[in-house]
């Protein structure tokens, strides 16, 4: 994606802490401009006085959504009926998704399927089935120090915790659980699924030698997977893969190659 690339950030703010929208949008703007900013959520409650503080700040527009009846959650339908209008009314290259609430997973495969990146930030109690439907997906906690809300967010009544499945197109690794060190060469090496990924990717770019380029690995990774280094504790994909201790690492001026050590063996 390009710096013109056009992304709508949709917060639920019943279900998300205000203090970390800095990092989020720091994050953000790695990608593309972010055009759209909006936050749902009951704005008469007085959980939501975190948020209250920051809207105006960051440019983020309140959208108000009553709690019509009891024990139903109205936030997560008005914020999927503005994504879906947004998605057919609006020329957008990509969307973020800021909750922790597995209901938004078909909305982030239903976004997929017409082409659009999916960016998902949420806290390390989010299903895995909203983690992994998403292009690219980042705990909170490790983004930073988390700053306190001014309240502690409202338990979402009759929140949805069944799990959905993961789009078949998008085969996921599981997610790494959130982390405040580094996740250990041990337990990387015992995350199976993490480990084919890592080396199904270093092999369909690999050269005759075995040796892939590190760009191109990262690439192919995120046509697969929602993966980021940065949730086992890693801040470049360079480390996780020196963590692991399973590949070659060769660095030159103007690139880094890893080699699979079976691959070096034969």
């Amino acid at each position: 994606m390009t710096h013109d690339t056009s992304i709508a950030l949709l917060i639920d703010a019943d279900n998300s802490p205000s203090g970390k929208i800095e990092e989020i949008l720091d994050e953000l703007a790695k990608y593309g401009v972010i055009n759209i900013r909006r936050a749902f959520g009951n704005w008469k409650s007085p959980h939501l006085k975190g948020w209250e503080g920051v809207l105006h700040d960051y440019a983020i527009q309140p959208m108000q959504q009553f709690a019509y009846t009891k024990g139903k959650d109205a936030t997560d339908m008005a914020m999927i009926i503005d994504a879906m209008d947004l998605l057919y009314t609006k020329q957008l290259d990509g969307f973020c998704i800021v909750s922790s609430d597995s209901d938004f997973t078909p909305l982030v495969m239903r976004i997929r399927a017409n082409g659009l990146k999916v960016f998902g930030f949420g806290e390390k109690k989010t299903p895995e089935p909203f983690v992994n439907a998403c292009s690219k997906f980042l705990y909170l906690e490790n983004l930073g120090t988390v700053a306190p809300d001014a309240a502690t967010a409202e338990p979402k009544a009759g929140a949805a915790t069944a799990e959905a499945p993961a789009p078949a197109a998008t085969p996921a690794v599981p997610a790494a659980k959130p982390v405040t060190g580094k996740v250990g060469t041990k337990e990387l090496k015992a995350n199976t699924r993490l480990v084919n990924l890592l080396r199904k990717s270093v092999e369909s770019a690999a050269d005759d030698e075995g040796w892939a380029g590190l760009g191109v690995v990262g690439q192919h990774i995120s046509k697969q997977a929602s993966f980021d280094s940065r949730n086992y504790g890693y801040a470049k994909l360079t480390d996780l893969f020196q963590a692991i201790g399973l590949f070659e690492i060769r660095k030159s001026d103007k690139a880094i190659y890893v080699r699979d050590k079976k691959q070096a063996s034969q």
